[in-house]
């Protein structure tokens, strides 16, 4: 299957810089997987569409502040650096910007020393391996010296770093927020529970590859990067029991997707307590054994996550939905409006 089926024009003026005001001010549209219609409601309208029974599942991921900026011990070159993966110990694989000038053995400094990375190696896609040395806790030095690592297409400065975080984050690890997840806010959680719809939490650290695009002509051709996820006994309860009652298990997010068909895909549709890495690939013609819908953005072209959608609800209705989308001057990306696929 082709790539380009998957392109689109979109405007520069639709790609969200900031986000609102209100998290839940953002637009919803509804699409119905089986017939392809389309629905315009606000993003409080979720509501509308969730059933007693069902569940919702979130993923509680914690962006990292993972970039730094430092300066080269022998020469004072100043170097960018974006924490990718934690690897063994304090080794954590690094995009590096100018990467010809860190070499295995070079010393960086951040923050006057409250920090030294030295290269102790390269990794795939020209990216470099760094051990880190500081004194107490690395995510406490890291809240200290680091920044948010927004997306590339966004170019404006965020105010406040909580939001690119969602309300519900807790476990950190991430180089991406999941942004579907960004629209919720206590009161509306709240109101869910009240309607009698279940929340379950799972865990995916979000990599930077989920903003590349899918650079090879097919689809076959693509190799996935490799996210660590975890799900809980209690998680895992939860979902079988709302499988075994009837009730919809709707995923918020294309991470908490990956996750839940992950581990679904190896016990015949049912959730187990697990952890590990995942490369999942769902792209049309995969067949869903965990979820029954799904919350999402609207996604980048021939990325692999207008892939996975397209693979729940149809190439031909997402690719309406996103013709639509931009016709009715929806926000795209990270910062933009939601989609329910239902």
């Amino acid at each position: 299957m082709k790539v380009e089926m998957f392109d689109f024009h979109l405007p520069d003026e639709l790609i969200a810089q900031t986000p609102l005001k209100q998290r839940d001010a953002s637009r919803l549209m509804v699409l119905n997987k089986q017939n392809g219609e389309i629905q315009h409601e606000s993003f409080r309208g979720i509501l509308n569409h969730l059933n007693e029974g069902d569940c919702i599942v979130l993923n509680d991921t914690r962006v990292m502040p993972a970039r730094l900026f430092g300066t080269k011990e022998d020469t004072g070159a100043k170097i960018e650096i974006l924490l990718l993966k934690q690897l063994e110990g304090d080794q954590w694989e690094t995009l590096v910007k100018p990467a010809k000038r860190v070499r295995e053995g070079s010393v960086i400094q951040f923050g006057d020393g409250l920090l030294e990375a030295v290269c102790t190696g390269t990794a795939e896609h020209g990216g470099r391996v760094l051990e880190f040395k500081y004194s107490g806790i690395f995510y406490e030095v890291l809240e200290q010296l680091g920044e948010m690592p927004l997306p590339p297409y966004i170019k404006e400065q965020l105010d406040d770093r909580e939001r690119y975080q969602t309300v519900y984050s807790k476990e950190i690890g991430s180089a991406a927020a999941p942004t579907a997840g960004l629209h919720f806010t206590e009161e509306i959680l709240e109101e869910i529970e009240k309607k009698g719809v279940h929340i379950a939490y799972i865990t995916l650290h979000v990599g930077l590859g989920t903003f590349r695009p899918v650079s090879a002509e097919t689809i076959e051709e693509h190799e996935m990067h490799s996210e660590f996820y975890q799900m809980s006994e209690g998680t895992a309860r939860l979902l079988n029991g709302v499988r075994e009652n009837g009730g919809r298990i709707i995923a918020v997010g294309t991470t908490s997707t990956r996750t839940l068909e992950s581990i679904a895909g190896k016990y015949d549709g049912q959730f187990r307590e697990e952890n590990g890495w995942t490369n999942i690939f769902i792209y049309p013609g995969y067949h869903f054994s965990a979820i029954d819908g799904m919350l999402t953005n609207f996604h980048l072209p021939k990325s692999s996550l207008i892939m996975l959608v397209s693979a729940l609800a149809g190439r031909e209705p997402i690719m309406h939905a996103y013709e639509t989308a931009v016709k009715e001057k929806y926000r795209f990306f990270s910062f933009g409006d939601a989609m329910l696929i239902i």
